[in-house]
């Protein structure tokens, strides 16, 4: 991954892939990343990503309106975690045996957790949560929507992987971001019949969303949430 400027846009030049068009996608932490097809050189990328500007251009504002809203939490009672697009108050409690559970609607975090400054043992705590409990729901749904979509998979993971909230390797084998676990059932399925149908299509062509379509009619509704709502999933 080379980085590359052209006029005023800086961007991410992927290695190339057997594809006829090229992706162009900023991705959530406001990078551009660019992978072309095999045949193209530096110089045609360049000029390709220069006729996109004005996407570009518009795609970068909307992300900056959008993180303009980052919520900052914070590790005292009564403050409020998402869950399956449910918000849950924070108890902060005195049990050696968990470090977090969730019980009778409320977070309950043991308190020896939050005590340095950057609370990075509670933090720590809540990825695992979402962790544990996101393997099982997506494996679940991955399960359910697979027949719908067509398609076999291998295995399925659940962590921090960036800014990304999945991915699908070649081998259908899912990634998915633990941060999936805080948006609603319904936006959560969209990610995995959206990594799915990258069985059928690589890149995001009419061809793959309509893989997308048949099993999802309204898949632009809960596109359009996690659009606006991504950069409140946060810790």
């Amino acid at each position: 991954m080379k980085k590359r400027n052209i006029k005023d846009i800086e961007y991410y030049l992927l290695p190339g892939a057997s594809r006829k068009t090229t992706d162009i996608v900023v991705e959530r932490d406001g990078t551009i990343h660019v992978r072309p097809p095999l045949h193209m050189s530096a110089e045609q990328v360049d000029d390709t990503v220069y006729s996109k500007r004005m996407w570009i251009y518009r795609t970068l504002a909307e992300w900056n309106s959008l993180n303009s809203t980052h919520v900052c939490r914070e590790w005292v009672n009564g403050e409020s975690f998402l869950y399956l697009g449910r918000h849950y108050q924070l108890t902060l409690v005195d049990d050696p045996v968990k470090p977090l559970s969730l019980k009778n609607g409320r977070f309950l975090l043991n308190k020896a957790l939050v005590r340095s400054p950057s609370a990075t043992a509670a933090k720590q705590a809540f990825e695992q949560l979402y962790s544990q409990k996101g393997l099982e729901r997506l494996q679940a749904r991955t399960q359910y929507f697979a027949p719908k979509v067509g398609v076999d998979f291998g295995s399925i993971t659940v962590k921090d992987i960036g800014y990304k909230w999945a991915a699908c390797k070649r081998n259908g084998d899912l990634s998915f971001h633990w941060k999936c676990m805080m948006a609603p059932p319904k936006v959560i399925d969209y990610i995995v019949v959206h990594e799915l149908c990258h069985n059928h299509h690589r890149n995001h062509t009419t061809a793959f969303w309509d893989e997308v379509d048949k099993v999802l009619p309204d898949y632009h509704e809960r596109k359009d949430w996690l659009r606006d709502n991504g950069a409140s999933l946060t810790l």
